[in-house]
């Protein structure tokens, strides 16, 4: 097992790389797509295993539309005066209702329309921030950003993974995740905020759209951290909820596309959100 998740990472990782660096923008855009695609489709398999009803071809189209629409917006500059999120999630809201009113309405229209927004909400929505943090500050130093969100959350993973499974005796959470602890919590943010820091000290050589003073680097690794490991929780959450042990399985040792991307779809929201702060565009 222990293999398999090295094995996994270190391709992951390359492929990451890969697409962070050496495709063109408009060539990031439909793996972008595909990953909400793929993701949101993880997610209302959780609905089907609890045969909890849910409208799946309107969340993936409207989930699709929602990242396409906020990179077009982004990468393209647009001055629309709008919120395009909100639109989006206003036409999916609609469309729900609307379907509702057809000749096939389902009989439990809250379980439905629950169900449906959120999975755009955990997905699409979240992953949303991830493709602003690749477009609002410019190509270049938006694919460093996704890059450093990466680095730190996912060596918070290895460190509370490696730390727990060394020295972890008290649960986290033993009725969400029984294997987290409270060591391996402390060693992941501690292994997280370490490379970040260590990240940025490489990069700040080949930007300058953000200079952070050491303190700040930290604290805002520490926070990514932080957030990373509450999305893995949440999902853990959700897959407890559904019945499900692995919401897939694309990577070998790793189990499904969720099961990598948790940590990061809410370490992102943090990420930009600090970012917009300190750095206003």
């Amino acid at each position: 097992m222990l293999r398999h998740r090295v094995q996994s990472g270190l391709l992951l990782g390359a492929a990451l790389l890969a697409a962070i660096f050496l495709l063109p923008p408009l060539g990031v855009l439909p793996i972008l797509l595909l990953v909400t695609f793929l993701g949101l489709r993880e997610f209302y398999s959780f609905l089907d295993a609890r045969q909890i009803p849910h409208f799946k071809a309107i969340g993936l189209t409207g989930g699709l539309i929602l990242v396409a629409s906020v990179w077009a917006v982004n990468y393209f500059q647009l001055s629309l005066g709008l919120e395009v999120e909100a639109i989006i999630l206003f036409l999916v809201f609609a469309a729900i209702l609307f379907r509702q009113l057809g000749p096939l309405p389902t009989e439990r229209l809250f379980d439905t329309l629950g169900g449906t927004l959120l999975g755009i909400l955990y997905v699409p929505f979240l992953f949303n921030f991830i493709v602003k943090l690749l477009t609002v500050w410019g190509d270049g130093p938006g694919r460093l950003l996704v890059l450093y969100l990466a680095v730190v959350v996912k060596f918070t993973d290895m460190g509370a993974f490696f730390i727990g499974c060394a020295i972890g005796r008290h649960k986290l959470l033993p009725r969400v995740s029984p294997a987290k602890t409270w060591e391996g919590v402390i060693g992941g943010l501690l292994v997280g905020a370490g490379m970040g820091w260590v990240y940025w000290w490489i990069v700040a050589r080949w930007t300058t759209e953000f200079v952070m003073p050491p303190l700040q680097i930290i604290g805002i690794g520490i926070l990514l951290s932080a957030f990373g490991i509450v999305g893995d929780l949440i999902e853990s959450l959700l897959k407890r909820a559904s019945g499900v042990k692995d919401s897939g399985a694309i990577i070998q040792g790793m189990g499904g596309l969720l099961d990598v991307l948790d940590s990061l779809l809410f370490a992102a929201p943090a990420l930009y959100i600090a970012l917009r702060i300190l750095y206003p565009v």
